[in-house]
């Protein structure tokens, strides 16, 4: 087995184009310590289960490239805050086999959006992902995975968008499903958190402290930002090429209470994830 020697957890959302396993490998080709994939097709609800070669093909890539943390990023067709009954008993199916799928493969952490109220309010909204996920107890239960609620640019109505309504959920599950938040740097900021300079970090992290528990931050999606803050707008731009800058990035890095997170980089060029990884590195000495 090839031993990571680095503490940093840095990464990217890797492919599993012609198998599961390709995922890793790819991680391994740009220099990444952990990665994050999808375990089916996002844009379908129906996906075939795992066969035992793609299971032991990947515990293999895992022995060969020595990564062996990994975060799953449920399909973006899930809303377990619908108003229609119809999305609401497909998105619970769709988590049951997502959650499924992670215990076979041994995934440690799930990132899903919270949901969108649509035509409802956000109060409803937020009560129906309570009792979607409570309904998930006994299948999140039966591995080690940890459900986590990503932070949401406040984009239509997504809710998920400030540190109150993720406290909301996690106070409300916590004892019930293992739950936790990936903070998405460009969303936190395209939702109104100004995290251009060490500043600011401490300011969002003060607040999160406060709505959420800095206890249940447990990774990070690293984007810079094509549209400004507040804009609520959700479009991902390479590190140091958008509205959030470099300036946030290496302060990330260095940030104590940071350093040592998973990050995934979902900038929107794979072509330089290698250069990106190596930048995070960098930035962090």
């Amino acid at each position: 087995m090839t031993q990571l020697s680095d503490d940093l957890l840095i990464g990217a959302h890797t492919s599993i184009a012609g198998g599961h396993f390709n995922a890793l490998l790819q991680g391994q080709e740009i220099g990444a310590t952990t990665v994050q994939i999808f375990t089916a097709n996002q844009r379908q609800w129906h996906s075939a289960p795992l066969t035992e070669e793609a299971i032991q093909q990947w515990e293999e890539a895992k022995e060969q490239t020595g990564i062996q943390l990994v975060m799953s990023h449920a399909s973006y067709l899930v809303n377990l805050g619908s108003p229609s009954p119809e999305t609401l008993v497909k998105s619970c199916k769709a988590m049951e086999l997502e959650l499924a799928r992670c215990h076979a493969l041994d995934i440690q952490f799930l990132n899903f959006h919270p949901g969108a109220a649509l035509d409802d309010s956000v109060e409803a909204c937020l009560e129906r992902i309570v009792a979607s996920l409570k309904n998930l107890e006994k299948q999140a239960k039966g591995g080690s995975t940890k459900l986590l609620l990503e932070t949401t640019a406040g984009q239509g109505s997504c809710v998920g968008h400030n540190f109150k309504e993720l406290g909301y959920l996690v106070m409300e599950l916590e004892s019930i499903v293992p739950i936790g938040v990936c903070l998405d740097t460009c969303h936190v900021f395209a939702a109104g958190y100004d995290l251009r300079a060490e500043e600011g970090w401490d300011e969002l992290l003060k607040e999160f402290s406060k709505e959420i528990g800095l206890e249940h931050l447990l990774a990070l999606h690293v984007n810079d930002s094509m549209k400004p803050l507040g804009s609520r707008v959700d479009r991902h731009a390479s590190l140091g090429k958008g509205e959030i800058g470099s300036e946030s990035f290496m302060a990330m890095m260095r940030h104590p209470q940071l350093r040592l997170l998973p990050k995934y980089l979902e900038t929107p060029d794979p072509s330089i994830w290698k250069e990106e990884i190596q930048l995070l590195r960098r930035w962090a000495n």
